[in-house]
């Protein structure tokens, strides 16, 4: 059986400024968790929906854990 790919990859952005990334399961939750450091930032997602173990991988090579 597939993993579920129901792991979003993120970018949280001030302007053009990366000021954090991550992933996610609930994109808009986490945009509201983080308005509260960078109350002008937006989220950007990173490609499409992957797998867990995928997003943290990529999680870990940007240096974002």
């Amino acid at each position: 059986m597939p993993k579920p790919r129901d792991t979003y990859k993120y970018q949280q952005k001030v302007g053009n400024k990366i000021v954090h990334g991550g992933i996610t399961n609930d994109l808009e939750r986490r945009e509201q968790e983080h308005q509260g450091k960078w109350p002008k930032s937006r989220i950007v997602q990173v490609g499409r929906a992957t797998t867990e173990e995928a997003a943290r991988k990529w999680e870990k090579e940007k240096g974002y854990t």
